[in-house]
């Protein structure tokens, strides 16, 4: 028996070394030293995720799988490993801060030669592409990017929205609110979409999402009922019809992807982040992306739009019936130049229908709207739907920029696969030939495409003010806790076009569903405030001009609000509770900050200023503001000496300031 079991024991032994040594370790470090990445090569890659003593990730698998049957990151032999470091600082124009340092330490495995991975640690996270080169055409028809968990972290996930079978679920417009549940509690039966947020140990927090989406579908992510998270992805269409303005797919491919032999796959990225504030001014999405590709982009101008959806081009105060009409456009028109806003957007129902447009409706006369807005120095933005705009982009490109605009809204892909991202890029580059902007609605997260084509100026892909336009049992929701969950999630992946700017407010308890006369949720301050919370290098004013010359004090304040900055430091937050920022234009700053449904006081440190002394002009929620949610108290003020600034936020309620010497 003694003999049975010495035996025993060294067959054990001998396999645990025979394991053992059979894979090979590669370390990585961030910079700093505190992030920590083990990629194990053997029968399967593998890798782990450590900051300082906090795990991040366990050992998880890294594979893809081509048409052919052979699998990348399985099996893998000749391994060579380069490693290397960069540390530069790269000018970001139309941003939130003017420059970007990139520091990161890169390692690239390579195998048989014929594909590698790349690793990159960065202070702030980890993120790490497939690479191949190989002739011809590739298909490939799986990847395992999966995700597990040394704990059963808590989350802040956002759900594709349809249910059912999850091709079904693929098809949605990415405006979803986000469930906190453990990893483990995530529905089986529904699909996740990126980013997506983990509440780590040690107050830490990681954002997961993904980076050049090039010729690639985007990833999904769905809860298995443990501590790990399995990647989803939409396989090609083979069929689509038209269902509600969008191309929806009946049929596809056994492939995700058909893509060229030699090329870079998208990054897989993990931010990490020391506490939530962090993640305002983290940059890592801008920082993987491919740099511009525009040669010169000195003709991309943000700023700001007057947007006629949203109150339905009802306007008050006029002599000729409002609607989609020259008259009404030229108001808007009037109305931008006085407050020297740089355009005015025409959203949809300007064509005599959606499948053409090159035919106009007789009323508005775009080519007149172009030139009268020349005149007083604003530009015209006109809505276009993805599925007509995508049959004929070159000459509805040409032809538009022939007259005169300045770029395109493109509206309803409503889907994240490879036919998708390849029109998007498409797209970029075309509409950069003719120096046109698009506003890209009903997509998904950014991807960094607005540092590799600027043009692409603002993303949608979140729930934004225009869904109070809609009744509740369409959007039940509560939208001033989005306000303060999405900066962490959504926001960090790049810009949002949230569309904020309402003057007609509401609480909890008057709030309601008007169509052409909507409102808001929160105070008035939580209007002014999204101007400098949120990400919009495009950003719009969403009321009509009527109430806004009833408010002129807010509608000054917004106009004059930058929408690109040089620096951004983050002031006190914590998700789905309260947000606030300080952002960096010329000599002045700008702060704004917004809280959920509980009214609190928060202090403020403003030692960012410097030395001098400071003035800001101040708005406040009013003392009424929990039940009147318009009263607003503006003042100017100076700032203490101690840099301490104390401020007091009704329900739902924000503030907004500009700060100057």
């Amino acid at each position: 028996m003694k003999n049975i079991i010495t035996q025993s024991l060294t067959f054990v032994i001998l396999f645990f070394c025979a394991n053992v040594f059979a894979q090979k370790v590669y370390e990585l470090s961030s910079p700093d030293g505190k992030l920590r990445t083990t990629v194990s090569v053997g029968d399967h890659i593998t890798y782990t995720l450590t900051h300082e003593l906090t795990g991040v990730l366990a050992a998880s698998p890294i594979s893809m799988t081509l048409a052919s049957g052979e699998a990348l990151g399985k099996t893998p032999k000749g391994v060579k490993v380069r490693r290397s470091t960069v540390d530069r600082t790269v000018a970001s124009p139309f941003y939130k801060k003017s420059t970007v340092v990139e520091k990161y330490n890169e390692m690239v495995l390579t195998f048989n030669g014929s594909y590698g991975l790349i690793f990159r640690a960065y202070n702030d996270g980890l993120a790490y592409r497939f690479t191949t080169s190989r002739k011809g055409d590739m298909i490939i028809v799986a990847e395992e990017f999966t995700l597990n968990f040394p704990k059963d972290y808590m989350s802040f996930s956002a759900y594709s929205r349809p249910e059912g079978a999850f091709e079904n679920q693929m098809i949605n417009s990415f405006e979803g609110t986000y469930t906190h549940k453990s990893i483990s509690e995530l529905d089986v039966k529904k699909l996740i979409y990126l980013p997506m947020y983990i509440a780590l140990d040690e107050g830490k927090k990681l954002v997961i999402t993904e980076v050049d989406l090039y010729g690639y579908p985007g990833t999904f992510f769905n809860g298995n009922g443990v501590q790990s998270l399995n990647a989803v992805y939409a396989k090609y269409p083979k069929k689509t019809e038209l269902r509600r303005y969008t191309d929806y797919v009946v049929e596809r491919e056994n492939y995700m992807a058909r893509t060229a032999g030699a090329r870079n796959f998208p990054w897989r990225v993990m931010i990490v982040a020391e506490n939530d504030a962090a993640l305002l001014s983290n940059d890592l999405v801008y920082s993987l992306a491919e740099p511009c590709r525009i040669a010169d982009p000195s003709w991309i101008k943000p700023g700001i739009s007057i947007w006629d959806w949203w109150h339905n081009t009802a306007l008050t105060g006029v002599d000729f019936h409002s609607g989609m009409n020259t008259e009404t456009f030229k108001h808007y028109i009037d109305f931008a130049a006085k407050y020297g806003l740089e355009y005015v957007q025409v959203d949809a129902g300007w064509s005599v229908n959606y499948d053409n447009f090159f035919e106009i409706k007789p009323e508005i006369d775009i080519a007149e709207l172009v030139r009268y807005g020349e005149s007083k120095n604003v530009g015209i933005l006109l809505w276009v739907l993805y599925r007509t705009f995508h049959q004929d982009m070159e000459n509805i490109s040409r032809h538009y920029a022939d007259m005169g605009v300045k770029g395109f809204k493109i509206d309803f892909m409503d889907r994240d696969d490879q036919q998708i991202a390849d029109f998007i890029y498409a797209a970029a580059e075309t509409c950069a030939k003719y120096k046109l902007l698009i506003n890209l609605h009903g997509i998904h997260k950014p991807t960094g495409l607005q540092r590799t084509w600027p043009n692409v100026i603002n993303y949608e892909g979140v729930m934004g003010l225009e869904v109070l336009k809609f009744g509740e049992a369409e959007f039940p929701l509560d939208l001033v806790t989005n306000e303060v969950t999405i900066p962490f999630i959504r926001m960090v992946a790049g810009p949002l076009d949230y569309t904020p700017g309402a003057m007609i407010n509401a609480n909890k308890e008057n709030f309601r569903f008007v169509y052409s006369e909507p409102m808001s949720q929160g105070t008035r301050c939580r209007q002014l405030a999204a101007y400098i919370v949120f990400d919009a290098p495009l950003a719009m004013m969403v009321d009509r001009p009527s109430n806004y010359e009833k408010e002129q004090e807010c509608a000054n304040f917004i106009s004059k609000t930058p929408t690109v900055w040089e620096q951004t430091v983050p002031l006190e937050n914590k998700i789905s509770e309260y947000v606030s920022v300080a952002r960096k234009k010329g000599g002045e700053w700008y702060i704004g900050g917004m809280t959920n449904w509980n009214e609190r006081e928060l202090t403020f440190d403003l030692s960012f200023l410097g030395d001098g002394n400071f003035k800001a002009e101040l708005f406040t929620d009013g003392v009424n503001a929990n039940r009147i949610a318009s009263d607003y108290k503006k003042e100017v003020i100076n700032i203490p000496a101690n840099r301490k600034l104390t401020i007091k936020m009704a329900q739902g309620g924000g503030f907004a300031a500009r700060i100057y010497q």
